[in-house]
């Protein structure tokens, strides 16, 4: 097996890492196949990212997965609430009985810089083109460590993404970092403020994996 990590977060919600090194006649033992997904490398992370929601809980009703019109996995009458990604050779899951929940894995890249004036708004820019930034060039540490935080806030957002569950977010302006970031043991906590009709005040927990170059981000409610 290839359980790479696993937080229980509570009495009823988990969460797991899957490193992904089994054959798809592994998963298939265990996991219905529903989609109908051909390129061979995305059928595998499909089927561990469900592998992992069985085996953070054994009962939990695989064959009652469904597919939103949003394209999000649920299950009906929420017996469970929970959230897949996938990222090279990982997938992440969490799971939880009584808790909207999603979760966000990626792989730490280079190109997060390019693409950061998608997702962060005018005031998250001037934090970590500016603020940020200054500081990291202080210690010598700009380049991989600012990387590693754009990841995690990319993270954020797309953990909050399906935790929404219905779409159509505008991931500047609908989500938006507000407030320090606190290290508490190994997990890193980010006050966002989700904005779409009322506002919520939510804090996402993430954490960067740094050996393996990857970045994983939760949120519940």
């Amino acid at each position: 097996m290839a359980l790479f990590y696993q937080h229980n977060i509570n009495q009823d919600t988990k969460l797991g890492i899957w490193r992904i090194e089994e054959p798809e006649s592994f998963f298939l033992e265990k996991v219905p196949l529903k989609r109908d997904v051909s390129h061979p490398f995305k059928r595998l992370q499909h089927l561990a990212g469900r592998y992992l929601l069985a085996y953070l809980f054994p009962d939990f009703p695989l064959q009652e997965i469904r597919i939103a019109d949003t394209r999000q996995p649920y299950l009906a009458g929420d017996r469970y609430h929970f959230s897949i990604s996938h990222c090279g050779s990982y997938a992440a899951a969490i799971v939880s009985a009584n808790s909207r929940v999603g979760v966000d894995i990626e792989l730490i890249t280079p190109r997060i810089e390019r693409v950061a004036h998608k997702f962060l708004d005018d005031e998250e820019i001037h934090f970590f083109n500016d603020d940020y930034a200054q500081f990291l060039e202080q210690w010598g540490l700009r380049g991989r460590v600012f990387q590693e935080f754009l990841t995690l806030i990319w993270n954020a957002k797309e953990a909050i993404f399906k935790w929404y569950g219905r779409g159509e977010l505008d991931f500047r302006r609908h989500m938006k970092l507000e407030g320090s970031l606190n290290l508490d043991g190994d997990w890193i906590k980010l006050p966002f403020v989700f904005a779409k009709g009322r506002k919520i005040h939510l804090t996402v927990e993430g954490r960067i994996f740094e050996e393996h170059s990857l970045t994983l981000a939760w949120v519940l409610t």
